[in-house]
């Protein structure tokens, strides 16, 4: 792509990333607003290729609709009963044929080569500053920290009744994934129980947490989101209460992370296995159900 077309689909992108700030959550949450009608705000590497090949997509969708409108519209114009009485009896064209068959061959290919790409970057990393364990259950999420003391927490919703100021229903949880920014984390993802999905929008990360499986991916959050929380949910169908999984992550610096992790390390110590919340967590969802 060369130079000017980059320049090109950047500006288009910055226009409809502009009119979707607008849309951001309260208090500077990254999460959907009501009525939004683009994408979340990219705040990782990942997500900022998706939505400039999102801007690519729509571009050249925009231009193969403008075409063929416009192709329908000279041909109901020409070719009508009106100005041909007497209608062409040609059956074929061979250049015609060739060409509406070829030239959507390298669109398509067009648009497989840096969809390829980006689907690697996505997947794919050389070295990781941490890891993150996730676990899926039905129906929280549990988190392990094996770089920092291996310390083990569950992250379950607030019922509603119990939610403060500025709290979004059944996107709130008891104990958020703190990360740091501008860091390369390795997620590894598995589940106790049955298949649960693992995604934040904002972050371009929705992946499957299956039972004996460990699956793997990365992410990294931009520096910009100090201090906010990226919110996500369970993307697979798990249940009953597949619908109260969510996921937040609050974005912190370098050096609060390490002061939180010396908190976190004594918080969540413990020298017995996590037993499992199941029973807490569909009480929770009982509870915000019923409001």
């Amino acid at each position: 792509m060369t130079n000017k077309l980059k320049l090109f689909f950047s500006a288009i992108a910055g226009v409809f990333l502009v009119s979707g700030s607008a849309l951001a959550g309260p208090n500077g949450d990254v999460r959907s607003a009501p009525w939004q009608m683009w994408l979340q705000d990219p705040a990782s590497p990942t997500a900022d290729r998706i939505v400039a090949f999102n801007v690519q997509l729509l571009v050249i969708e925009t231009i193969i609709v403008v075409f063929v409108l416009g192709l329908m519209a000279y041909i109901a114009y020409k070719f009508n009963a009106k100005k041909n009485p007497v209608p062409s009896k040609t059956t074929h064209h061979t250049g015609l044929e060739v060409a509406w068959t070829v030239i959507p061959i390298f669109i398509l290919v067009g648009i497989s080569v840096p969809s390829i790409k980006h689907l690697y970057f996505a997947d794919h990393i050389e070295e990781a500053d941490m890891t993150l364990k996730i676990i899926g259950n039905q129906w929280f999420w549990t988190y392990e920290y094996p770089d920092d003391g291996n310390f083990t927490f569950d992250s379950l919703p607030i019922a509603e009744e119990d939610l403060k100021e500025g709290q979004p229903r059944l996107l709130s949880v008891d104990n958020k994934v703190v990360l740091p920014v501008e860091t390369n984390i390795r997620l590894l993802m598995t589940s106790n129980d049955v298949i649960h999905n693992w995604a934040l929008p904002s972050l371009s990360v929705k992946l499957d947490t299956v039972p004996g499986r460990i699956n793997e991916t990365w992410t990294r959050i931009h520096e910009k989101y100090v201090g906010k929380t990226i919110y996500g949910m369970c993307s697979e169908l798990c249940g009953v209460n597949h619908g109260f999984m969510p996921i937040a992550i609050h974005a912190v610096t370098k050096e609060d992370y390490q002061k939180w992790v010396l908190k976190a390390q004594e918080e969540f110590a413990s020298d017995e296995p996590v037993q499992p919340k199941a029973a807490d967590a569909v009480k929770l969802a009982a509870a915000s159900q019923a409001q």
